[in-house]
């Protein structure tokens, strides 16, 4: 499990200094999730924060089933991966890319260097079945956990939409996720950590 310590004089948001990681196969970032490794092929090895400042949160609609999208992540001829996926039925969360390196999820080398992906089981445009208190909920947890890990702020301008990657083609998570509940539901668990 990752840790970070800020030491004195570090800047907010600025790459940790004292971050401590589990490099173990298997290990996971988020005590929930469970690793499911995407191929190799779907990102880049890195040493974040160390070698790129983490600072933004992409959400991002698999538009497909859970099982669906971890099987691409695995296929070396997908070409991306995003760092989790979060299952609609229960909340389930699975780790395919650590969060020390650049997985290839948000169409924009820059932001996949400095950001976590957390893509949702789901269909944009079918938000009653897909959208669940339970995938909010976990992805919420799972989102105050990242920001907290790395000093990102829990506001609209660093926890955004993959419509909203600079250059992006896709238009996820739609017009249709709540985001006010969701930033609610992400500073609540925040403040839970920070208490």
């Amino acid at each position: 499990m990752t840790t970070a310590a800020v030491t004195a004089g570090d800047p907010p948001g600025s790459a940790l200094s004292g971050v401590e990681r589990d490099n173990r196969p298997g290990a996971v970032d988020a005590a929930s999730a469970q690793w499911l490794a995407a191929s190799s092929a779907n990102y880049r090895v890195a040493d974040r924060p160390d070698d790129y400042r983490v600072d933004r949160i992409v959400v991002h609609v698999t538009q497909s089933r859970f099982a669906d999208a971890v099987h691409a992540f695995r296929d070396p001829a997908h070409q991306a991966a995003a760092h989790y996926v979060v299952r609609a039925s229960d909340g389930h969360i699975a780790q395919t890319v650590r969060e020390a390196d650049v997985a290839y999820h948000a169409g924009n080398r820059e932001w996949n260097e400095r950001s976590v992906g957390v893509e949702h089981e789901g269909y944009v445009d079918d938000p009653q079945r897909w959208f669940t208190d339970a995938a909010y909920e976990a992805s919420a947890e799972l989102v105050a956990g990242i920001a907290e890990r790395y000093g990102i702020p829990v506001d609209r301008e660093h926890i955004v939409g993959h419509s909203e990657v600079p250059g992006a083609t896709h238009t996820d998570p739609g017009r249709y996720w709540d985001w006010d509940r969701y930033l609610r539901l992400v500073q609540d668990a925040h403040e839970r950590l920070t208490a």
